[in-house]
């Protein structure tokens, strides 16, 4: 039916010289040997049988397949490589496990694409949430086909198997895909902008999908959305996609963050080529400011090591009041490795989604054909890859696509005749399918999901709390026994029916998560840094005041009383000038308070004339403050919100006020006496820890030659002594962060660290938090089990997180914690925990990570509370390991 479908496309489309790249799906040899024995190599194999060249798709050579040698363990990295010889443009991985005739039964549940284009750089696959796990086989023989979203440019390719336990692995694979006939390997320009009209993010436009480094706010080196194929449609704000945010297929740039009036761009190639034209896919929603550009200046440098000719192809563009268009510039014939070129504004936004290159190396496409396999051919299955003018709807055909010879006129009406049909009766299919489908999930929606292979997801009644007394501790309960909840509702709601009593916790759990050694505030003191006195309740069991963070999620957890005495004290913090404030660009968005209440923008602010006015209202000198003090952020508060939310925010200013260490983001100032009210933060240039390290390479001679952003273990050490310094500083005063992780620390100059909570509000973060049935949002994979299941948040549970936040920073971020489990699968692990059977996965040690770092994590994530470390030992274990490396 599909291939009828496909023919159906061809015989009414007729012949056409140019491809589809929704259709660049094409075999590249695996199966049809087309790629020779000596070009598939791998890290190991178990036996000489089982070696790299039998990994083909549907092959059953040897004994049936590639197997690594011995047990592939968690930790392992064991690959199957794969060189092309050329550049391709790859779309489509097909997966196998082995079956060797009924008699095997190992394949790879899960793997990893690593790539390079030229074997020396490699670069590891990312979809557009960031994850890099694809799924994989669930048996020996069927083939799983999976589309490469973003698809990869690259000569080779290495298939990486990954495990959470100890197993045999064993794989087949084919790839798909066709010749990279541009040539271009990598692209330079000014990193992409966020669209904002109204004070509010309409469109994030920045290359997400980029796969080189960011370096003064340019990237370098890489390739990414401008050559995936996909040209945006006429409203940048809408995609192609419905899993990715607005403005996805476009980056962009504002005319007034542009010195020079245009951007400017560099292209280098594979090879010197002889350039005929260069198209460039360009946005023109003019209602909106955005126009195509005006005119476009290219110089050609025709050796990597020669000078620019000085000679420069311009051409000027004519004025179109259509939407997206395609822009066509003629590069007369020159030739060059490199081109660097020059796009001027025409009005205030200026967006690219695609840039082709022609050159005279491009050849015209073959008619395709695929032989039956009996024929025995070997000969090449690859067609080169020619740039659309127009953009035509990607579809996905998971099959080898293949063109027909030529058909008599009588056999196509016949072949269109029966496609109609089959149309037909495959519409009624679909048609059943989505009522179906509809039918069930209205059932589904009836019961609450299900999350566990237990029958309920449990947690201590509301009303137990804890009274200490000298050395005892005596745990008391309105209603002893466990009830059934909605999975992860942190709103006790009571049941519908009789509910079924659960197994108890053990005494240890319950110790576990009923008590803990902490730094308890006197309140009879002045200061919150002394502990409670007897027979006060202990913070963790009494009412806990979520406040606000900086972009609207929970930064902070304070014990009521806690409050109560902090609130009745002025803000430490003074008035600042609200029109010394000049808005530059908006960082995140993110709910505040209750209702109507909400953070109406995050912005980094500066102007001349900030640098000297907020010195001087701090009464600090510019050495003391060395973060640039004319970059702030600033949270405002949007009017017309209830005064519950407007309490809630002065609430946070007081208490927020109060936090003052070198590795905790302050407080400068506010503006409260007129609406919007604000807060005004520090302001780190450098971004936070996840991107800074995501972007870095460990530090080696090659990092070091080619000028590859990089850091060392050392640097990585001192990061984790600076978190744990600032985390052991809110514990002192009862604070729990509740969201701490990479995203949520910035970084400043010489690796210095400030914790704070940006991570929520922002969009590149999305895929980190958990959404409990579209309402609260959770970031599971950091969350201690307890505060999971029991919706117990404490310092511990604090202490679990900087253990995953220490186990990102030793992967550079280059992986999501537990990212080969779903987000259902990281929940029913969390009941492992709880039912403690020697059955809960833990993160596994990275090759970075050292055997004591990565034993300190192990003791984070310890099950029972009072096992895990607090955070004074942690820092000290720290600085020790920090000082025996110096």
């Amino acid at each position: 039916m599909f291939f009828c479908l496909l023919a159906l496309t061809l015989l009414t489309r007729g012949t056409e010289s140019q491809i589809n790249l929704a259709t660049c799906r094409y075999p590249l040899g695996m199966h049809d040997k087309t790629i020779p024995d000596e070009d598939i190599t791998a890290s190991s194999q178990w036996y000489e049988s089982t070696g790299p060249q039998y990994a083909r798709l549907h092959r059953e050579d040897g004994d049936g397949a590639w197997c690594p040698a011995g047990l592939l363990q968690p930790e392992d990295v064991q690959f199957l490589q794969i060189d092309l010889h050329k550049l391709f443009f790859i779309k489509l991985i097909g997966t196998q496990g082995r079956h060797a005739w009924a008699t095997g039964k190992e394949y790879a549940r899960f793997y990893r694409v690593d790539y390079s284009r030229n074997g020396e750089r490699w670069l590891s696959w990312k979809d557009h949430q960031g994850h890099q796990v694809i799924k994989g086989n669930e048996d020996a023989y069927d083939v799983v086909l999976t589309d490469l979203r973003p698809p990869i440019i690259a000569r080779y390719i290495r298939i990486i198997p990954v495990t959470q336990v100890a197993m045999t692995i064993c794989m087949r694979v084919e790839i798909y895909g066709c010749v990279w006939s541009d040539g271009l390997i990598s692209y330079s320009m000014p990193e992409g902008e966020t669209y904002v009209s109204s004070g509010h993010a309409v469109a994030f436009l920045n290359d997400s999908t980029y796969d080189g480094y960011l370096e003064n706010r340019r990237l370098c080196g890489g390739l990414g959305q401008l050559t995936d194929g996909v040209q945006g449609l006429d409203d940048f704000t809408e995609s192609h996609q419905y899993t990715v945010w607005s403005g996805y297929d476009y980056v962009g740039w504002r005319k007034d963050t542009s010195q020079n009036g245009y951007v400017e761009m560099e292209f280098t190639f594979d090879r010197p080529r002889n350039f005929t034209e260069m198209k460039v896919h360009c946005n023109n929603m003019i209602s909106m400011g955005v126009r195509i550009f005006q005119r476009s200046e290219c110089l050609f440098k025709p050796r990597p090591q020669a000078d620019w000719d000085a000679e420069r192809v311009g051409e000027v563009v004519a004025p179109d009041e259509r939407n997206a268009k395609m822009v066509r510039i003629a590069l007369q014939q020159r030739v060059g490795s490199s081109i660097l070129c020059r796009f001027y504004f025409a009005d205030r936004w200026l967006m690219f989604s695609e840039i082709y290159f022609l050159s005279d190396m491009d050849i015209a496409i073959p008619t395709l054909v695929t032989l039956p396999p009996t024929t025995g051919s070997t000969g090449s299955t690859e067609a080169p890859w020619v740039n659309t003018t127009e953009r035509r709807t990607e579809t996905t055909f998971p099959f080898t696509i293949s063109r027909p010879l030529g058909k008599s006129d009588e056999s196509r009406t016949s072949v269109l005749v029966g496609c109609l049909v089959a149309i037909i009766l495959l519409l009624v299919v679909i048609i059943v399918l989505i009522l179906w489908k509809q039918y069930i999930q209205k059932r589904l929606d009836i019961a609450p999901r299900r999350i566990l292979e237990e029958d309920a997801t449990v947690r201590l009644s509301f009303y137990s709390y804890t009274i200490g007394s000298g050395n005892q501790t005596q745990i008391h309960q309105s209603n002893p026994t466990y009830e059934r909840i909605f999975p992860l509702d942190l709103d006790y709601q009571q049941p519908s029916k009789p509910l079924r009593k659960l197994p108890e916790l053990s005494q240890s759990a319950e110790d576990s998560v009923c008590s803990g050694d902490y730094a308890e505030p006197d309140l009879t003191k002045s200061t919150p840094h002394q502990g409670f006195q007897n027979n006060v309740p202990h913070y963790a069991e009494t009412d806990i005041v979520n406040l606000q963070g900086v972009t609207g999620n929970n930064m902070y957890a304070v014990p009521a009383l806690t409050v109560d005495s902090l609130t009745k004290k002025d803000i430490s913090v003074g008035e600042f000038p609200r029109n010394q404030l000049r808005l530059k660009e908006k960082l995140g968005e993110g709910q505040f308070g209750e209702g109507t209440g909400y953070i109406r923008v995050i912005s980094v602010c500066g102007g001349t004339n900030l640098l000297e006015g907020l010195l001087d209202f701090l009464e600090m000198s510019s050495s003391e403050f060395c973060n640039q003090p004319d970059l702030v952020a600033v949270k405002m508060l949007r009017p017309n919100v209830t005064k519950t939310a407007r309490n809630d925010f002065l609430k946070e200013i007081k208490i927020i006020s109060r936090l003052k260490h070198p590795n905790i983001i302050r407080l400068l100032g506010v503006c409260v006496r007129d609406d919007p009210l604000c807060m005004i933060t520090e302001y780190m240039e450098n971004g936070d820890l996840n991107q800074f390290l995501s972007q870095r390479e460990i530090r080696s001679q090659f990092t070091t030659a080619n000028n590859i952003p990089s850091v060392r273990v050392q640097n990585l050490l001192y990061m984790s002594t600076q978190i744990a310094s600032g985390m052991k500083y809110l514990a002192s005063l009862n604070f729990v962060h509740r969201d701490l992780a990479t995203r949520n620390c910035l970084v400043g100059n010489s690796y210095t660290i400030k914790i704070a909570d940006f991570g929520m509000s922002r969009n590149l973060y999305s895929g980190d938090y958990y959404r409990i049935q579209g309402r609260a949002v959770l970031p599971i994979r950091w969350m201690a089990w307890e505060s999971i299941l029991l919706g117990k948040f404490t310092m511990s549970s604090d202490i679990w997180a900087l253990g995953v936040t220490l186990w990102e920073m030793f992967t550079l971020c280059k992986e999501q914690p537990y990212s080969v489990l779903s987000d259902e699968q990281v929940i029913e692990n969390t009941g492992e925990f709880f039912r403690d059977q020697g059955r809960q996965i833990y993160l596994s040690k990275t090759p970075l990570c050292p055997s004591p770092i990565f034993d300190l994590m192990m003791k984070c994530w310890s099950r029972d509370i009072k096992d895990r470390p607090t955070f004074e030992d942690i820092h000290h274990f720290l600085v020790e390991q920090l000082d025996s490396m110096v």
